[in-house]
């Protein structure tokens, strides 16, 4: 009887760890995380097109997570998407000619901002505007232009 109850445990025990395990697949997957902690500093930076950017979307710099996006506005003046990055406490060396591109990553099609540092031996501080910016490449577009050029050749 002892034994059966061990094995009824034991079950329950795998079914927890298993759905607990799940429930931070999950919150990976969403890009939501436990930490509510607002660490770090926040940049701005313009874009003419931020794709389907969401907030709480990742901030890389060479592959790595560096941040998250932290909020997305539009500039009635300039017709531009403001984008407000928070950057984590411990990445203080961004150069200020840093590069913001937006790129697109895996197959559901996330979308990230990606820091490409430049060279420049002053760094950016907490308020300040990331200057160099592409923004996201819009796959219906290119199509567009690419037919509309082949059939400017046709004819």
């Amino acid at each position: 009887m002892a034994t059966r109850h061990t094995i009824e445990v034991t079950v329950g025990a795998f079914m927890a760890l298993g759905f607990l395990a799940l429930f931070f697949l999950a919150m990976q997957i969403s890009n939501l995380s436990l930490d509510s902690t607002a660490e770090g500093y926040r940049l701005t930076a313009r874009f003419a097109n931020v794709g389907s950017i969401k907030v709480r979307a990742p901030v890389t710099v060479a592959g790595v997570r560096v941040g998250r996006v932290e909020s997305l506005s539009f500039d009635k003046t300039t017709y531009e998407a403001v984008v407000t990055l928070r950057i984590d406490a411990g990445i203080d060396t961004l150069p200020e000619d840093t590069f913001a591109n937006v790129f697109t990553s895996g197959l559901l099609g996330e979308q990230y901002i990606g820091l490409e540092p430049g060279g420049s031996q002053d760094y950016l501080r907490d308020g300040d505007e990331i200057v160099h910016t592409q923004s996201a490449l819009v796959l219906e577009q290119m199509i567009g232009q690419f037919l509309f050029k082949k059939a400017g050749e046709s004819g």
